[in-house]
């Protein structure tokens, strides 16, 4: 008797979970708005990229010498941040840290938004976009071009795959918390699920899948951002001419990765009304990660500069000496200082973990990590081995042109229009997850146990 209502009590707590958790997958009026004004920005941006199509890459800044401007600088970026996926649901999750349970959907979404445009950016950059098929069909196994792409691929499928089998569970309780909704959205619910009935060994199977697929997003993940470090290292100009460009690159990309899920984190903490299930306490343990990985890359940014300037070799010392006193000297030194060091000497302090000087401290990082990468891909290009003789001044000197500028704005806004549409149409916290993490729902290693 005393089972029978604890188990009537599970089910309307977990019903009441549910419908919590639910109630944020409706396509409201705001949203139709937010997208419409994405949408906007979105045709002004493919207008720019039509008249680069049309008139060549002229119309951008990017020339001769400088000949990677903020395109490549977007892609390294965007690729960077994809890696928060792996970050947070790969390394936390498979360490048992439980508490990342109400934050592994948004970075899983992050991370499938980031890689999803990734692909696309590196396009933006390319005069004949028409000959990327040839990538593939004439791809050569020494070009650390095809690993790019197929990493990049590779690692959003994966990422994609992880955030929908993590969803089926989730698709299943919400067949029965989507009145009023779609009968479209409630009938496309119905045939992602898959027939789950949430058994021992539909759960057993979903875990060993979840684990496989995290053990795999691993190495991909490392990979993805290696390789695209080696697009640089593998040159032999000064500034990219290192062998620590792999790790350094993966310790950025977790800065930015964390970086954006914290100003995502107060998005939907505050416009979901999540301030139960995303709490203060996740605000502090995400400021700690990012410490700890902000020292990580404040060490690699360190070995960066320390050692070609011990050396200083001739053109070594032309490149570090346009860094720290030349005319990128100002940019340089306001990413190191707000974009990494003051934010995390902040965070080592209690009172800036919480949720709002979180989100302006995420902010400068996020910012400070686009710049980061700018300044990676640019003042080094600036440099060639020879003399620059007989050019037009404005070959010598890159500036990014309103039609660049527009181009790059574009991966951006589809970033935001795939993680919004994303939010919308599943919930932003695991249902299924939350509710075996209350103790609502035994797991398989329970009942397991129960019939030992």
């Amino acid at each position: 008797m005393a089972e029978s209502q604890t188990n009537i009590q599970q089910d309307i707590a977990i019903n009441n979970l549910s419908k919590d958790l639910f109630r944020t997958v409706r396509l409201n009026k705001g949203f139709h708005v937010w997208m419409g004004f994405l949408s906007l920005v979105l045709f002004v941006c493919l207008y720019a990229y039509y008249i680069q199509l049309r008139d060549g890459l002229g119309v951008a800044g990017i020339r001769d010498y400088v000949s990677w401007g903020i395109y490549i600088s977007n892609f390294v970026f965007f690729v960077a941040t994809s890696l928060v996926g792996m970050l947070v649901s790969g390394v936390v999750g498979l360490s048992g840290q439980k508490w990342v349970t109400p934050l592994t959907r948004i970075a899983e979404i992050i991370a499938v938004a980031f890689a999803a445009v990734a692909g696309l950016v590196i396009v933006s950059d390319m005069g004949r976009p028409e000959r990327l098929a040839y990538v593939f069909l004439h791809g050569r196994v020494q070009s650390p071009i095809l690993w790019d792409v197929t990493v990049v691929s590779t690692y959003f499928l994966i990422s994609l795959l992880l955030l929908y089998i993590t969803l089926i569970p989730d698709l299943a309780y919400g067949k029965n918390n989507l009145e009023g909704r779609p009968k479209l959205l409630q009938k496309f619910y119905e045939i992602l699920s898959l027939g789950w009935k949430g058994t021992v060994a539909e759960v057993k199977i979903l875990k060993r899948a979840t684990v496989i697929m995290l053990i795999l997003i691993i190495p991909v993940a490392l990979s993805i951002h290696t390789v695209t470090s080696w697009l640089f290292a593998v040159t032999l100009r000064p500034g990219w001419d290192s062998s620590i460009f792999g790790p350094y690159f993966v310790s950025g990309a977790f800065v930015s990765g964390l970086s954006c899920l914290i100003i995502a984190m107060f998005f939907f903490r505050k416009n979901y009304k999540l301030e139960n299930y995303i709490t203060d306490f996740h605000f502090d343990k995400i400021a700690k990660l990012l410490v700890l990985v902000g020292l990580v890359y404040l060490y690699f940014n360190i070995n960066e500069f320390l050692v070609p300037g011990y050396k200083m070799k001739k053109f070594d010392a032309v490149h570090m000496q346009q860094l720290f006193a030349g005319e990128h000297a100002l940019l340089f030194w306001g990413v190191q200082l707000l974009g990494l060091i003051i934010p995390i000497i902040l965070l080592l302090l209690k009172p800036f973990r919480k949720p709002l000087p979180m989100l302006v401290i995420g902010i400068f990082v996020l910012a400070g990590s686009w710049l980061k990468r700018y300044i990676i891909v640019v003042p080094t290009q600036e440099h060639p081995f020879l003399p620059i003789q007989h050019e037009p001044s404005n070959f010598m000197v890159y500036s990014p042109t309103l039609i660049e500028i527009l181009i790059s704005i574009a991966p951006i806004i589809m970033v935001l229009m795939i993680i919004s549409t994303l939010a919308k149409l599943f919930p932003i916290i695991p249902v299924w997850e939350t509710a075996v993490h209350k103790g609502l729902i035994k797991d398989e290693t329970e009942v397991e146990n129960e019939h030992n």
